[in-house]
């Protein structure tokens, strides 16, 4: 069911948390609440055991296979979904912009997301942009909403690869799994810490710079670490995650 609300976004950046607040626009209202708030109920199998994930991506701007790889061996790790974890992927139309507002991106997703939470399945939307975004433009990324995330990916294409950079695959795997980490609840963001590790300097992020929730994770200063391992939770994130119904 569709309805019309009000949608207050939490935005989960490299500098802090900002809050935007979209038109009144119609979508499920289980997929409207804060970034973290759904962080149990994707993690356990209590209320849905099952979840399912809707990519969409903007002409160009597909996943690497590799890093669609990643992304489901990140999930079967750290999920309790019995049923299954289902990906689908979709090419829509441009932004047609060279930037776009988070207000933009939520609009976006009100108009062309298919998959809602609905019986025992919790879905995720995830929009691959081909606009970068204008209101930090060294952002990556941004878990906007409870089950909503969007990737800057023109950003991730244009500053990986190149001389003194990590690879695509790295900082596009990388990126992805941090904020679907903020989607989980991290850090302290709707999943109650087990040991306080939150980075006062950057809110909502892991004060372990070898961390996966590392605030510069999201942002240019990350593509220039040219190792290319992607990070993985550190221990305090490990811990977080189980003692909210993780694996």
């Amino acid at each position: 069911m569709k309805r019309f609300l009000v949608i207050t976004l939490i935005v989960v950046s490299a500098v802090q948390c900002r809050k935007e607040t979209t038109p009144a626009t119609p979508i499920n209202s289980l997929n409207i609440s804060s970034t973290g708030k759904s962080a149990h109920d994707l993690l356990s199998s209590d209320t849905y055991s099952s979840l399912s994930i809707e990519i969409q991506y903007m002409p160009g701007m597909q996943l690497l296979p590799e890093s669609l790889n990643n992304l489901t061996s990140f999930l079967n790790t750290y999920l309790n979904k019995p049923g299954g974890i289902t990906i689908t992927q979709k090419q829509i139309g441009s932004f047609s912009a060279d930037t776009v507002s988070l207000r933009q991106v939520a609009d976006f997703e009100t108009q062309n997301r298919a998959t809602y939470t609905n019986g025992n399945v919790i879905a995720v939307y995830i929009l691959l942009s081909d606009a970068d975004y204008g209101t930090s433009p060294n952002v990556l990324g941004i878990a906007y909403l409870n089950t909503s995330m969007v990737l800057f990916e023109k950003s991730i294409i244009a500053h990986s690869g190149g001389f003194g950079e990590a690879s695509r695959l790295k900082v596009e795997s990388s990126v992805l799994e941090h904020e679907f980490g903020h989607l989980l609840g991290l850090v302290n963001l709707g999943t109650p810490m087990v040991t306080p590790h939150e980075d006062e300097a950057h809110q909502h992020h892991c004060n372990n710079a070898k961390c996966l929730m590392y605030y510069e994770t999201e942002t240019f200063g990350f593509t220039n670490r040219v190792e290319n391992i992607v990070p993985s939770f550190d221990a305090n994130c490990l811990n977080d995650l189980k003692a909210n119904g993780g694996k």
